[in-house]
């Protein structure tokens, strides 16, 4: 425990930021930091010891993880929705539009949950592991961090076509994203801040074909670069970082690149392109790392209070991938 220890220990707490009024969409009451300390104390550490090595021999689980994170929380609330398997006679999220291919880090948050049912067996929610396993992944690679409030439960209903309604695209406008966002309580500046994520992982040819062939707003040289590897027909698995700069490094280099023209997704270059209305934004996460980190960490706060399951709602589930 020595080590995830030292990890919790260094991680920052993000002050402020959680005094903003919340839409009826989010609802902060019942969480608290707190819920676990009598019921699974080591609850945090034994998150942070399994993230560490995780991350550390493959980045790349951070960006998943964010990527879960974000899909479960926009599709009925943050209620570990996105981690149910298909069955004969259920249908889960996995397998909607936007997740399909597109999805990882199940292993990572299933061995979390069986670390922690060992210790604290019925105890922790899913969703509250997934809360807590996205900030660790973040702060592991170098982001800020922010205390997370708990108490969620799991659902035991998955709606895939939410999924396929509710999730923003790589094509998306900014208006789209703007509205998007905004069903769920989020504002435009909390939007832009959270496209940060991008800052991380990779995206499929698939998904950034037609902003590198037929967009007007993207740097000629890089369009070049990345019709080399990303053809106009074919090829729609291949990867390339959101990221050219700092692709395992959580930092400001996305709004950056956004500046320069050099977004990959089309809704990435969206947010700063034509005078847009989140331009002046983007510039100043562009310039100050630190007011993106703190602006990142209390939109990750607050969308993580999207709609939870609470009190006697949902289950504990005892597997993450299935109903209990």
């Amino acid at each position: 425990m020595a080590a995830a220890a030292s990890v919790s220990k260094s991680l920052l707490l993000v002050p402020g930021f959680l005094c903003l009024l919340a839409p009826a969409s989010i609802s902060m009451a019942q969480l608290s930091p707190s819920f676990y300390s009598e019921t699974c104390p080591a609850l945090e550490d034994i998150v942070a010891l399994t993230m560490t090595p995780a991350v550390l021999l493959n980045p790349r689980t951070a960006a998943f993880i964010l990527r879960l994170f974000f899909h479960d929380c926009f599709v009925n609330g943050c209620d570990a929705s996105v981690l149910l398997d298909d069955t004969p006679t259920f249908t889960g999220e996995k397998n909607a539009g936007p997740n399909a291919n597109s999805l990882g880090g199940f292993e990572v948050i299933d061995d979390i949950k069986t670390a922690v049912e060992l210790l604290c067996p019925g105890t922790v929610s899913c969703a509250d592991i997934l809360a807590l396993a996205v900030r660790d992944g973040v702060a592991l690679l170098g982001g800020p961090s922010w205390t997370v409030p708990l108490g969620r439960r799991d659902t035991t209903t998955a709606s895939q076509s939410a999924a396929n309604r509710d999730l923003p695209g790589p094509g998306s406008t900014l208006a789209q994203l703007v509205a998007a966002f905004a069903a769920k309580g989020l504002s435009a500046r909390e939007m832009t801040a959270l496209s940060g994520a991008h800052t991380i992982g990779l995206a499929r040819c698939v998904n950034f074909r037609a902003h590198v062939f037929g967009d007007a707003d993207v740097d000629p040289d890089f369009a070049t670069q990345l019709r080399e590897s990303c053809p106009a027909s074919g090829g729609d698995d291949g990867l390339a970082p959101l990221d050219e700069q700092t692709a395992t490094a959580f930092d400001n280099a996305f709004y950056g690149n956004l500046v320069a023209f050099r977004g990959l997704l089309h809704s990435d270059q969206e947010l700063f392109n034509n005078g847009s209305s989140q331009e002046s934004l983007v510039r100043r996460y562009a310039a100050d790392n630190g007011a993106f980190a703190r602006d990142f960490a209390a939109a990750m706060v607050r969308m993580g209070n999207i709609s939870p399951l609470t009190g006697s709602d949902g289950e504990i589930r005892l597997d993450c991938r299935r109903v209990n």
